[in-house]
């Protein structure tokens, strides 16, 4: 039973009747929520509350519903793919259900595409306000966990909401608008005049979500990484202080992010079995499909992460998954990948372009063998070519793989039920460096250095400060922004990155592998980065701003000859 719930949303979700919390069964008949004493009164509801903040991340179709089952309708993760489509690190070379983002089409207000990030992420707040007005101001002892849960998550969210929507970053803007801010003690009054928080304003509410997070959860022991804990915690501080120019805080508490984690090696990156679908000693923070999700029971498990990115599914014996058997897989982009040095093992994470200039199949096949776990180089070899689109298998990815070994590898229902990572140790590293390099520069390389070491032994400092249009950043932060580029690919950090930095982006040159009609260069951020708020949210709450709506360019750009 879903139940709308008093108003702790925006107002478009209001207008959409948008539920987002757990089922409690005890309710008022005259009303369609359950009020604040039922749910104190039901056994264990607090804890059912809490659990939802993670339970709601992935695994349902929370924007379209079963009977729509939209292949971008999967959960949190599918947020990292929309945004990064936009710029030029993933090619999406079939134009299917992700040609919105990559080619900047039916992205305005009227649309219902701008409504998907709105009814997720002010439906995830919800169920954080639900959980810190059960909580109370001064939680007691029991509820001091999910309380500090609550306050971080919510954080988390306004994170990602602030970088999506707001035109400029905060080093660069103060007073650049976000979206408004809907707190626990928001009610219908206030959501009808709410205007976009500025930069300065909403960071200034997430730090001190974060400060209270920071408080309730010292001394939590989580029982996986599926919580968020104290770590957690200075894992978002760190990337709020990065965000914010707060470079001592940022090193402070990129510092402290690191404590009993440990960089991932060659094995645990590359591993064709485990390789970003279980967790290990790297990963602070993720989430996990389940076998009994929505997502994974209904459409053959064709609308999820798995069927996104894993591409090692039997066409003989399952012969499902959009990227492994559908033609429609994301790429890196060829130029990113060449500038990954040989001795580089994240490059092993992606089929070399060299394999497409083979004489014949059989020649292609022997040279896919070893980038498949189960040596199928063949039905790599049908990935890439099973459509026109590409017919080729150059820059595939085997970074994020099929779950459940030889099973999972012929049975998507096993194969799709992966975890993926929402913040990694490795992260910490990297903006340590950068926060210590904007202080004093020689630290930061030093720091960079050892880091880069980790994945490259001959690595030598300065070999990748590509300006894409910025020229004003230095050297130094265009090596950390290449690090970031091919470390976290395909982990949602990309247009972040393009805006918090300023950069453009080049998807046409020689020998590109962007799709035709969609090779754009641009000198300076794509304002197309910065998404449109759902106009049922302008329309009621009078108060709240909007921006352009996209409009993509008219064919492709002029060959790039310069990076």
């Amino acid at each position: 039973m879903n139940m709308k719930n008093i108003v702790k949303i925006s107002l478009a979700s209001v207008i959409a009747l948008l539920a987002f919390t757990a089922c409690i069964k005890e309710f008022t008949p005259q009303t369609s929520y359950a009020t604040n004493d039922q749910v104190s009164n039901a056994p264990g509801s607090f804890n059912l509350f809490v659990d939802a903040l993670t339970s709601t991340l992935a695994g349902d179709f929370t924007y379209g519903g079963a009977d729509n089952k939209y292949p971008f309708d999967f959960g949190y993760p599918a947020f990292f793919l929309q945004r990064d489509l936009m710029g030029q690190d993933i090619v999406y070379p079939y134009q299917n259900w992700y040609t919105y983002w990559y080619s900047i089409r039916t992205l305005g207000p009227t649309t219902a595409i701008s409504q998907v990030p709105w009814t997720y992420y002010y439906g995830w707040i919800k169920g954080c306000n639900d959980v810190i007005n059960l909580a109370g101001p001064e939680p007691e002892d029991s509820k001091k966990p999910g309380a500090g849960q609550a306050y971080a998550m919510r954080a988390m969210f306004y994170m990602d909401l602030a970088r999506m929507f707001a035109p400029k970053p905060y080093t660069v803007d103060k007073n650049a608008v976000t979206v408004p801010i809907v707190n626990e003690t928001s009610d219908v009054s206030t959501l009808t005049n709410n205007p976009r928080a500025t930069n300065e304003k909403m960071w200034e509410f997430i730090l001190s979500d974060l400060d209270k997070a920071e408080e309730l959860l010292d001394g939590y022991a989580r029982t996986g990484v599926y919580v968020m804990d104290q770590s957690v915690v200075f894992g978002l501080k760190a990337r709020a202080y990065l965000e914010t120019g707060a470079w001592e805080n940022a090193v402070t508490y990129a510092k402290k992010a690191q404590a009993g984690y440990t960089i991932m090696d060659e094995d645990a990156y590359t591993n064709p079995d485990t390789g970003f679908n279980t967790p290990n000693s790297s990963w602070m923070f993720g989430l996990t499909y389940k076998s009994d999700d929505p997502v994974i029971l209904i459409n053959d498990a064709d609308s999820s992460w798995g069927s996104m990115m894993c591409i090692e599914i039997n066409p003989t014996v399952s012969g499902c998954g959009y990227a492994a058997n559908y033609g429609q897989p994301f790429l890196i982009d060829r130029h990113l990948y060449e500038t990954i040095p040989a001795t580089d093992f994240r490059k092993k994470c992606y089929v070399d372009f060299a394999i497409d200039d083979l004489p014949d199949d059989d020649a292609k096949i022997a040279a896919l063998n070893p980038y498949s776990a189960a040596g199928h180089g063949d039905w790599i070899l049908n990935t890439g070519t099973v459509t026109e689109d590409y017919n080729k298998v150059g820059g595939l990815e085997l970074k994020f793989r099929t779950a459940g070994g030889d099973a999972g590898r012929d049975n998507q229902y096993i194969g799709f039920v992966v975890a993926v990572p929402l913040m990694r140790v490795e992260e910490m590293y990297l903006i340590e460096a950068e926060a210590a390099g904007r202080l004093k520069e020689a630290d930061g390389i030093a720091l960079l250095t050892t880091f880069a070491k980790t994945r490259d032994a001959s690595y030598v400092y300065g070999t990748h400060n590509e300006a894409y249009g910025n020229k004003t950043t230095s050297a130094f932060i265009n090596e950390i922004w290449w690090q970031r580029r091919v470390e976290f690919w395909g982990e949602g950090f990309a247009t972040f990155d393009i805006k918090r930095l300023q950069k453009g982006i080049i998807r046409n040159y020689a020998g590109t592998n962007h799709a035709a009609e969609y090779r754009w260069n641009m000198d300076t951020t794509p304002t197309w980065m910065n998404s449109c708020i759902v106009q049922t949210e302008t329309n009621y709450n009078s108060a709240c701003t909007n921006n352009p709506e996209p409009i993509p360019p008219t064919g492709d750009s002029p060959i790039a000859t310069s990076f």
